[in-house]
């Protein structure tokens, strides 16, 4: 997630992971509850593009909505999402990107705009012409990238834990005591599913060396971008992401709304899903 990885590497591989805290006083910033099962997809299949396979899954009905994870994870992580959304209409569109999940990594190099190119080719094949995005971390960027390269393709985008250039990061972020945790769960989930389960160090060494270089874009590029329903979200702990970059995205992208939940960190999702989801909901049906 993000450039997050090169700790959480390094953090999985240390088997079995703490024991976590069951302090109940702690705040939810500091917490990581327990990943809620994923919802059943009605459908799911694969699409063949520039040299990976992409997994899809589908899931109610209604107005459509693309859900992007974060760096390292997989569709895995929406557990606590699908099922609010699908109750208020929705048809959620669930997508592995390459080299995560059930889909496979492709040729080197790894980029933001070729996994935005997988969006796209999904988007296709299911013969969705506009879409609204619901994003988060690496997720959030791509969604981003989307309005940026096809509007006509985007509706609204919900973009949570964005950075749009490789300075926004945080000095020191990665000592927090939460990636532990973290950097387990995700592991975990990829030797699940994975048709490539040995190779989290493969995804964790793609990213690690795309994230050095990208998100790159610059301030006329984001103020370029002409979808005008997007919000641009971030909890009030975010531990990754400078406080500065998140506005500065609102302020440059134009008519962005900026959200800032309260009482959480990068993985909102996962901490307070009741709150993140009434934003999400609110944010598409308006």
């Amino acid at each position: 997630m993000l450039s997050t990885t090169s700790a959480l590497l390094a953090i999985a591989l240390i088997w079995p992971p703490p024991i976590a805290s069951n302090v109940s006083s702690a705040p939810a910033w500091e917490t990581l509850p327990a990943e809620q099962p994923l919802s059943a997809v009605a459908v799911e299949g694969y699409v063949d593009h520039d040299g990976a396979r992409i997994w899809y899954g589908t899931a109610g009905k209604g107005e459509p909505v693309v859900l992007l994870h974060g760096g390292m994870e997989s569709s895995l992580s929406w557990g606590n999402q699908v099922p609010a959304l699908i109750k208020t209409h929705h048809r959620v569109i669930l997508i592995d990107s390459r080299g995560h999940g059930r889909s496979t990594l492709g040729p080197y190099p790894l980029s933001y705009e070729k996994m935005q190119s997988d969006v796209v080719a999904v988007m296709d094949t299911l013969h969705l012409k506009k879409v609204s995005f619901v994003g988060w971390s690496d997720g959030a960027i791509i969604s981003l990238i989307m309005a940026m390269k096809n509007p006509e393709r985007v509706n609204r985008v919900y973009a949570f834990g964005a950075n749009m250039n490789t300075d926004a990061i945080v000095s020191g972020a990665f000592t927090s005591p939460i990636l532990s945790e973290v950097g387990a769960r995700l592991a975990k989930d990829y030797a699940r599913i994975s048709p490539t389960p040995n190779e989290f160090g493969t995804l964790h060494l793609a990213l690690e060396t795309m994230q050095k270089k990208e998100p790159n874009y610059t301030t006329m590029e984001l103020a370029a971008i002409k979808v005008s329903k997007i919000a641009i979200a971030d909890g009030d702990h975010e531990e990754f992401i400078t406080r500065a970059h998140t506005d500065y995205l609102a302020a440059t992208i134009p008519g962005a709304e900026l959200i800032i939940l309260p009482n959480v960190s990068h993985f909102a999702p996962w901490q307070d899903s009741t709150t993140l989801n009434n934003s999400i909901i609110r944010f598409l049906d308006r």
